[in-house]
This record gives structure tokens, C-alpha cells and sequence, in this order.
């Protein structure tokens, strides 16, 4: 059944979303870090680019051993990021251009040095402070092992030993405990920390880890097959009565969430990040729960116009049936980015990759970017919401070739420097062609930016017709006028063109998207040529390009 409400409510169903990673967007003091003023200084970039809201990834205080994903304060700001001034700064000045701003919340784990967990570490076992969190005896004679077998997903066990004895649960790293969802004070904290950040004009939240939160503790704990994908999606298909994702538990929590996002006019929207199999997300995405789950298959999906077709098919009917819409994804703070993943060979270890600095095996950017421009047009064309993350407008690639030593992402000293981590699409952006840091901030910033970077930046690419910055504009300005004109949320396979490599489908009685995944060009038919994501070849579709098309 489809979410009842005005269409204002409903924003979010055709909505272009732009992720943020704070410290990597815009330095305003001169620290080298990012922070909620430059962002701010920054939103007529947002404005110019047509988005509809932003999503900001965590700015609360944090000692950053996961980038900010270990949380101190759920209701402060990080003092290197500004002040809770600077944030409604922010809301007002987004507000004020139409664009709505959703936040990371972050409900699975606390950092080690939350008020919380610190009371917890100088109270007993047993104790209402440990009650908030996963603590356990080990086992053995002494109980010296580890109550399960568990490991977390940055490398090594999920649990650490105190020096009482007992065992903390961190599916991450050590510094991010886990939270006890089955403790009635952290569910009630959680529901005032919701309702803090809305009373401060936040228009929805993105939902971390969100097929976490409830686990089953019972003893013995029950072993899991580990599979090496490390997200949680492969491992859902492998145990599908997981003890700590998905468990049918979590659904109770999720309806008393959306009892308070419904309780505010416009309502509060959420999205989760559920790795899971996508009809498994069905279950997050109910009129009672919450609004929309990432589409990980599209994320993951290779090159190729058959898997293509199936995770589009199977999203858009998979959404449909339970009243929502699909949500479309190619990039984001934790995965390689785009031009790099599609200009590798189909099947390449990314994160060995890495480990090579990106030379083996070679990559082939041209082919990369050529491939990714034509994937946004395909996903600008889709219906349902579009998430960009911060760059992909730019076309930037990841930097494969960071050195160790400013390496910060938790899974390099996690895995003992095999798995380099995420943090080659981190690296701040370029906005200027020249200085320290490219425009980001008067110094450098806290990630070496490469040699060539200022050739993308804003400033280089706007105005520049050919350039992606142009083609993103120009994508998300049409669509929002081909679905106001009646395109809709209307979606159909065009039975005449879509076929072998060449994917085509009409939105409403006249736009037609048109992505030729192959080597050979394809004869476009009949149609004015709205937007291409590159050259055409007199008529015909090249390889690696998409195309929006108007028909007669």
C-alpha cells in the first residue's frame, strides 16, 4: 500500500539527492579539514547543480577512528566541524534555496569515548550501564576466548576483552561498540535523538548499518559463515537466518521510528543501508516502516546490458509492490568511484587494486569516465530517487595511489596494511584550478589531492559544454521538466529497441532512454535528440553512451 499524503510529503519519490562527506567538501577555517561553514559557502554549487536535498555523512564530535562513524555526541557537532549554529546556518541557507537536508544517523554503535560507554567501563558486569551494550563472558576454563567466532568488518574478531574479563561486541572497529537494541533506554534514546535533530528543521535521516541493530544473543551464540564480500549482502545469501543482520526483531523498532518522522508536518523521511539481497529490503520498506533501502544490486551491477536489465526490472517491480520507489546509486563514501570501478577489467578484486596503487591491472580511465557519464544519464533516466555522492558530477576518479602513511580508514591497521580502505574516495575536492588544495580551503587538505585534479575542478568544468559538471547540470534540469511534463514515476522496456547490449526504456508517452553497453554503435530510431553523454556517431549510438531521446 502506497504512503497516503500530499505530494509535498511525498518529495523524495523523484528526488536527485546529493551525499556530502563533511570533512572532504569544503574548508572554511584554513584547517585542512572540511566543515559545516564550507558547506554552507558552498551551496550555490548545490543549487547550480538542481539537487533536491543533500545528505550530510556524520559531523557529530567524534575521535574519528571511522571517519566519524564513531559518535560521541549524537546531538552536538564536532568542534572541528563548527557549532550547532553552523548547522541551522546551514538548514536555513539550504532552505532557503529548496533544497532539504537529511542526516547520517548512526544507531548500531556509539564511540568508545561516549559518555555511555565510559560509565560502562567503570561499572561492573552486570550493571544497568553494560546493560546498554553487548557484553559477554568468554569462554573456556578462564575465559579467555572470545564468546563467538564473529568477525568485524574491518578485520579481526568483533570482540574485545576488558581487563575484568568480560567481552564487548564491535562489528566494527574495537573504538565502536555495539549498542543493546533490546535495553529500553536505548530505544527511547534513540527516538529523542530523532526528534532533536527534526525540531532543528532536519527533513530526514539515512540510516546506518540498518539491518544491524537487533542480534540474537542467546547462548550459545551461533557461528556464521563468513564470506569474504565483507558488506553483509553475500553473507545474508549464505545465512538468511543470520544472528545479527536482519533479524525480524528490527521491524518493531522501525515502526516506532516512523511513529515519529509521521509525527511532524512534512513528515521526516529515512532511507536505510540495508546490504541485503533486495527482497529481503522489502521488508524495511513498508507504509508503517520506513521510506526507501539503497539499492545495492544497482551498485554492484557490472557493465552489462543483461545484469543491468534484471536489476532495474527487479527494482523498479520490487519497489512498486510494496508502495515505494527505487532508489539509484552508483557511488557513495565506501565504495571505489565509478570512472575507476568501470574502467577496470568486469571481476576485478577492487581492493587489491588498490593494494598495487591502482597499476595492476591497468586502468583504463578514458573508457572508465565514458562508461560513468553514460551511467548517470541512465540512472538520471530511471524512476524514483537518484543519489550522487560529492564528485561524481566532477568525474573524479579514485585515487588508488595514496600513500601508507596518510592512510585513516580503520581496515588498513584493521587487517594488518592488506586492505588499503576507502579512503582513495575521500580525498577532498578540487573547486579551483589552482591553490593549496585546489579552492578547498587555504591550506592543504587532511588527503593529498593528485597532480591534474584542478583540470576538474568546479571552476575548470563549468561552463565547459562537453565537460561532466555540464552534464550532470543539464540532466537533472531535464528530467525534473520531462517528469513534470508526464513522464511521472511511469516506466516501460521499449519492446522495439531493447534488446542485446542496447538497454532502452520510455518514461510517459514520449522520452526515451536509450545506454549502448557494447563496442559496436547502434542506429538511434526516430527522435529528437535531447541529451547524449557523449558523441554520437552520425545517427548512430556508440559504444559506452546513453542517450535521452524525444519521440515523435
Amino acid at each position: 500500500m502506497a504512503d497516503t499524503g500530499s505530494a509535498q510529503d511525498h518529495w523524495w519519490r523523484d528526488a536527485v539527492i546529493y551525499q556530502i562527506y563533511p570533512r572532504s567538501f569544503g574548508d572554511a577555517d584554513g584547517d585542512g579539514i572540511g566543515d559545516i561553514p564550507g558547506i554552507t559557502d558552498r551551496i550555490d554549487h548545490l543549487a547550480a547543480l538542481g539537487v533536491d536535498a543533500v545528505w550530510l555523512s556524520p559531523f557529530y564530535p567524534s575521535p574519528l577512528a571511522d571517519g566519524g562513524y564513531d559518535v560521541a555526541d549524537f546531538r552536538g557537532v564536532d568542534p572541528l566541524l563548527g557549532t550547532l549554529g553552523d548547522f541551522d546556518a546551514l538548514v536555513a541557507a539550504a532552505h532557503a534555496r529548496g533544497i532539504r537536508v537529511i542526516i547520517d544517523i548512526v544507531p548500531n554503535h556509539t564511540s568508545e569515548e561516549h559518555p555511555w560507554f565510559v560509565e560502562a567501563l567503570n561499572s561492573p558486569p552486570g550493571s544497568a550501564a553494560r546493560e546498554r551494550y553487548v557484553f559477554r563472558d568468554g569462554k573456556g576454563p578462564d575465559g579467555a576466548e572470545p564468546p563467538s567466532g564473529w568477525q568485524s568488518r574491518f578485520g579481526g574478531p568483533t570482540w574485545t576483552r576488558l581487563p575484568d574479563g568480560q567481552w564487548y561486541l564491535h562489528l566494527f572497529a574495537r573504538e565502536q561498540p555495539d549498542l543493546n537494541w533490546a535495553n529500553p533506554e536505548v530505544r527511547a534514546e534513540f527516538l529523542d535523538i530523532l526528534r532533536f535533530w527534526s525540531d532543528r528543521g532536519v527533513d530526514g535521516f539515512r540510516i546506518d548499518v540498518a539491518a544491524a541493530l537487533a542480534k540474537d544473543l542467546s547462548e550459545p551464540l551461533r557461528e556464521i559463515v563468513q564470506t569474504p564480500d565483507g558488506s553483509g549482502l553475500d553473507e545474508m545469501r549464505a545465512n538468511p537466518d543470520h544472528p545479527f543482520l536482519d533479524r525480524p526483531e528490527i521491524h518493531d523498532i522501525y515502526r516506532e521510528w516512523r511513529r515519529v518522522f509521521d509525527s511532524y508536518d512534512p513528515p521526516r523521511v529515512a532511507v536505510a543501508e540495508a546490504w541485503l539481497p533486495s527482497h529481503r529490503q522489502l521488508h524495511y520498506v513498508r507504509a508503517d516502516e520506513l521510506h526507501q533501502a539503497f539499492n545495492f544490486e544497482f551498485l554492484r551491477c557490472p557493465w552489462d546490458a543483461d545484469a543491468l536489465r534484471d536489476v532495474i526490472t527487479t527494482s523498479v517491480d520490487d519497489a512498486s509492490s510494496v508502495g515505494t520507489v527505487a532508489t539509484w546509486v552508483r557511488s557513495n563514501h565506501d565504495v571505489v568511484r565509478t570512472p575507476s570501478a568501470l574502467g577496470l577489467p568486469r571481476g576485478t578484486d577492487l581492493a587489491a587494486w588498490l593494494m598495487t596503487d591502482g597499476t595492476e591491472p591497468p586502468l583504463d580511465l578514458e573508457r572508465g569516465l565514458r562508461r560513468a557519464r553514460a551511467i548517470a544519464l541512465l540512472q538520471f533516466g530511471l524512476p524514483g530517487s537518484n543519489y550522487v555522492y560529492q564528485g561524481e558530477e566532477l568525474g573524479l576518479p579514485e585515487v588508488a595511489d595514496l600513500p601508507p602513511e596518510v592512510l585513516q580508514d580503520p581496515k588498513w591497521e584493521r587487517t594488518g596494511h592488506t586492505v588499503k580502505g576507502r579512503d582513495g574516495c575521500r580525498v577532498p575536492l578540487p573547486w579551483d584550478t589552482q591553490g593549496p588544495s585546489l579552492g578547498f580551503g587555504a591550506a592543504l587538505g587532511w588527503l593529498p589531492q593528485p597532480a591534474g585534479w584542478g583540470g576538474l575542478s568546479v571552476a575548470a568544468q563549468t561552463g565547459d559544454p562537453d565537460s561532466t559538471l555540464e552534464l550532470f547540470r543539464g540532466a537533472i534540469r531535464l528530467r525534473r521538466t520531462l517528469i513534470g511534463a508526464g513522464a511521472g514515476e511511469s516506466f516501460a522496456w521499449d519492446a522495439d529497441t531493447d534488446k542485446g547490449d542496447l538497454l532502452a526504456f520510455t518514461r510517459g508517452e514520449h522520452w526515451l532512454v536509450l545506454t549502448n553497453t557494447g563496442a559496436e554503435p547502434v542506429a538511434l530510431p526516430d527522435g529528437e535528440v535531447l541529451l547524449a553523454s557523449g558523441p554520437l556517431d552520425n545517427g548512430a549510438l556508440p559504444g559506452d553512451t546513453s542517450v535521452w531521446l524525444r519521440r515523435p
